[in-house]
């Protein structure tokens, strides 16, 4: 019994040691040289993605802010889009339907693109902040496409 014990000790104690070891090399990485960025946005999506099928497609990250009082205009996206707000709050109008949804910062969400015709309008006092994500762009094609108003929403 004492000697499976010392070797499970043995045991513990090398994934101790290779675990610190690998910590330390982490801590002293080298660092990047003339690269930047910007802070990443995060938020939870629950939304399930979907593309046209297994050809190849462009994938385009955009941040897009919307002064108070603005909007997209009536658009829809060859595409689903993932939109995370970074601030502010926005409401998104679907022009079939005209039924809005309002979404705040820290939020996310799956837009369904593939001609779903929609407006997003800044009703709120100050300038809302969006980084969208456009999945399943054809190669070289436009992200979004400007559609009709529909004249049955707001």
């Amino acid at each position: 019994m004492k000697v499976r014990t010392l070797r499970q000790f043995g045991v513990v104690t090398a994934v101790t040691a290779a675990a610190v070891v690998t910590i330390a090399s982490m801590a002293v990485g080298t660092p990047g040289s003339g690269a930047s960025s910007t802070p990443p946005v995060r938020g939870t999506a629950e939304d399930k993605i979907m593309t046209r099928g297994n050809g190849a497609y462009n994938v385009i990250a955009h941040d897009i802010s919307i002064a108070a009082g603005g909007h997209s205009g009536w658009h829809t996206h060859p595409g689903q889009a993932i939109v995370m707000v970074k601030s502010g709050t926005f409401t998104v109008y679907d022009a079939k339907t005209c039924t809005s949804q309002v979404y705040q910062a820290g939020q996310v969400f799956v837009d369904r693109g593939y001609g779903d015709v929609h407006i997003a309008r800044n009703e709120g006092a100050v300038p809302t902040e969006l980084h969208v994500t456009y999945l399943d762009v054809p190669v070289g094609g436009a992200f979004r496409i400007d559609a009709a108003d529909p004249g049955t929403c707001p």
